[in-house]
């Protein structure tokens, strides 16, 4: 009896150990089998959100100065190129002037809350270069081999120093003279022969006047009090504005554009002025197209992108030609205005991506054909002109095609590659005051001499700073 109860206790121990393990071996298996679950889960969400992040689109903010008919042109390409795939989204945020956009450029520069692309006007390249806000798209066009020879060279020269292209062209223009068929006709004088030296510019002017009494009713030849004219009647005849090779082989410390090849710019004003032949009409572009299209003056320099609107606006014919240049010199051709884009070197690699990825779109020649068309602005891709969009419009406005021709014959130099100057829109004033004091009766080389003085003071100061 007693071993009986012994072995009786014996195995009520055992039962009661091995019921013990099996419930802890239970609840750590369903509690391996949650954890197991739970991970798998985690695993899972973990997976999405990579995923998830992987076909994020990536957003890039593009600042632009573009109004009106460009903006509207410029915001159905960013939206055609947002619709084109899935990876990137362009966001354009208009910043008012190329003036306005640049000094809010340079509060953000170089930190996150930089645009990944900003348009800047060609006169703020200097300042863009030296700024270090900007990553050269050489970079992206060496590390993809991207081709640019098949984009205009004489548009691409601009933008391109020491061999390394900075920005990427976008709305690229140049000067041309407008005139009235209609009033070469009334003169005597041949509408498909357009004077094209300076002596011929001031004899073509005295027949196109119309005075009654005192007054004039129409003058021969006008020109904008814009610095930009200036600039491109001085590089034509192959006269540099600033020392240095234009500022392109070393920094720029002095003026140049009181030499001979402005005073000739100055003296023709000059003459024109004084002969009652040349028509002032201030520094308002609207006010001398307006001069224009009501036939207050017969010959105007222009830029090429409004050439469209006005022979489609004009009550009489418009002619197109080149600008003139002096008797005493050969043509060089102009220099290219309009703006660029660039790209900030703040911010994310992906968001830099979009941007590249954006440009090579605007390149596309059918882009260009739209852009071209739809503004009057060159094509960046030549290729762009053989689309039929282009070619029909060139049928119905054969003007268009000779700002194309002035543009591709110009000869590749110094002075038509454009000068760079940190402190080229304060320059351009200069040049400004000059002008208007000339209109007044100063001295034509002693407008630009003081021009000059105050231009080297500014340039001086721009490059302590720099140093």
């Amino acid at each position: 009896m007693k071993k009986f109860l012994i072995y009786l206790l014996v195995m009520t121990s055992f039962l009661i150990v091995t019921a013990c393990s099996n419930d802890a071996e239970g609840e750590e298996n369903e509690e391996n089998e949650t954890n197991t679950e739970e991970s798998a889960t985690e695993s899972n969400d973990s997976s999405e959100e990579t995923s998830d992040s992987e076909n994020e689109t990536v957003e890039a903010v593009f600042w632009h100065a573009m109004s009106g008919a460009g903006q509207e042109s410029l915001e159905e390409i960013v939206q055609s190129f947002n619709d084109s795939q899935d990876n990137y989204r362009i966001i354009p945020e208009f910043q008012g002037s190329y003036e306005e956009a640049l000094t809010k450029f340079r509060s953000v520069g170089g930190t996150n809350d930089a645009p990944a692309i900003i348009q800047t006007f060609e006169v703020g390249t200097k300042y863009m270069i030296d700024s270090g806000f900007i990553e050269p798209v050489q970079s992206f066009i060496d590390e993809e081999g991207y081709d640019i020879s098949q984009l205009e060279e004489n548009i691409l020269n601009y933008y391109t120093v020491d061999g390394q292209l900075y920005s990427m062209p976008f709305n690229s223009s140049t000067p041309v003279m407008l005139y009235n068929k209609d009033a070469f006709e009334e003169a005597g004088l041949d509408p498909d022969n357009p004077p094209q030296t300076f002596a011929e510019i001031k004899e073509a002017g005295e027949k196109l006047t119309i005075t009654d009494g005192d007054n004039t009713e129409r003058y021969g030849f006008s020109i904008l009090n814009y610095g930009w004219f200036f600039e491109e009647l001085v590089a034509t005849q192959g006269g540099l504005f600033v020392n240095h090779d234009n500022g392109r082989t070393d920094d720029a410390t002095e003026a140049l554009f009181n030499e001979e090849e402005g005073l000739r710019v100055f003296e023709l004003i000059d003459d024109m002025n004084q002969a009652g032949t040349y028509g002032n009409f201030g520094s308002n572009w609207d006010d001398i197209r307006a001069a224009f299209q009501t036939e207050n003056t017969a010959m105007y320099l222009d830029s090429s992108a409004g050439v469209a609107n006005t022979v489609e606006t004009a009550p009489f014919d418009v002619g197109v030609s080149y600008i003139p240049y002096s008797d005493e010199a050969e043509r060089n051709g102009v220099i290219i205005g309009g703006a660029s884009l660039w790209m900030s070197n703040g911010i994310d690699e992906s968001q830099q991506e979009a941007a590249w990825e954006f440009m090579k779109y605007l390149q596309t020649s059918e882009i260009q054909a739209k852009w071209h068309i739809d503004t009057g602005y060159f094509a960046i891709n030549p290729s762009a002109y053989e689309e039929d969009i282009v070619q029909e419009k060139w049928e119905e406005y054969p003007q268009l095609k000779v700002t194309v021709d002035q543009l591709q014959e110009t000869e590749s130099t110094y002075a038509t590659q454009g000068a760079l100057i940190s402190v080229f829109p304060e320059a351009r004033q200069q040049v400004v005051t000059a002008m208007e004091n000339l209109l007044e009766g100063t001295d034509p080389q002693e407008a630009l001499d003081a021009a000059k003085e105050e231009t080297d003071r500014v340039i001086e100061q721009a490059n302590r700073a720099n140093q």
